[in-house]
């Protein structure tokens, strides 16, 4: 598989008010994982927005990619920091990390 961002993700303060903002603005759907978190649709890459208090403070692309251990070495190798060690979240695992100009990433694989 090639890797591709296939996910963007969100931070907002106000779930339920960014969620609605995309809806009505975009006509994007809403699928809510909780208190802290909306997934959309429609938008033509899948998406999240995020009210947790780990939240990243940018948007952030998340890459995919089939084994998270190698790209996660691939990552550190080309000068990545991590940030976020691998977790697991409903449907796969993933870690952050910052690239050499500052934008914080992810990669997630599905489990």
């Amino acid at each position: 598989m090639v890797e591709q961002i296939d996910y963007v993700e969100f931070p907002s303060s106000d779930r339920a008010a960014t969620s609605a903002f995309l809806s009505a603005a975009f006509g994007w759907g809403m699928i809510s994982y909780g208190p802290d978190y909306d997934g959309f649709t429609g938008a033509g890459i899948d998406g999240g927005v995020d009210q947790s208090n780990d939240r990243v403070a940018a948007t952030m692309a998340i890459v995919r990619t089939d084994n998270l251990d190698d790209a996660e070495a691939r990552v550190t190798a080309a000068g990545g920091v991590i940030t976020r060690a691998q977790f697991d979240f409903p449907g796969g695992r993933r870690f952050h990390f910052r690239e050499p100009g500052g934008n914080e990433m992810a990669v997630w694989t599905q489990i």
